[in-house]
């Protein structure tokens, strides 16, 4: 079956706001409809955090199977990483931030999408954001 992107930006949103005891079941039934997932928690000073946001997206992506080591699978990722990460700017600018990275791979679609709670002592706002690329299919 092929999937398009609504399908693979729903698996990479389930991923993103799932909580750490379902992730593995969630990446297994991913990958039994054709679906490669992978889930990375993030956290810290937004502004300072962003290139290891990037940086673990990737790294991430490649250790899981659903990108290749070459630059177009790689730059796909993290720009749609930085896309993701310029849609929450204006809210997370200057805050802390905890939260998940859902990335989600079927065929040429990719998408990418954080799930975060942005903090100021006890007073937390929530936040969505996703991004999709279209690459070329794994050899």
């Amino acid at each position: 079956m092929a999937y398009d992107s609504s399908d693979v930006a729903k698996a990479a949103i389930n991923l993103a706001i799932s909580s750490r005891a379902s992730e593995e079941a969630i990446i297994k039934e991913l990958k039994s409809r054709k679906i490669l997932g992978v889930a990375v928690d993030i956290g810290g000073d937004f502004n300072s955090s962003i290139p290891k946001i990037i940086e673990r997206a990737v790294v991430a992506a490649k250790r899981s199977g659903i990108i290749t080591e070459c630059h177009v699978h790689e730059g796909a990722v993290a720009g749609a990483t930085r896309e993701v990460l310029g849609q929450i700017s204006m809210k997370a600018n200057g805050y802390s931030i905890g939260g998940k990275i859902g990335i989600a791979r079927s065929g040429e679609h990719l998408s990418i999408c954080i799930f975060m709670s942005i903090g100021l002592l006890y007073l937390n706002d929530v936040v969505i954001a996703l991004a999709h690329r279209a690459i070329p299919e794994l050899k």
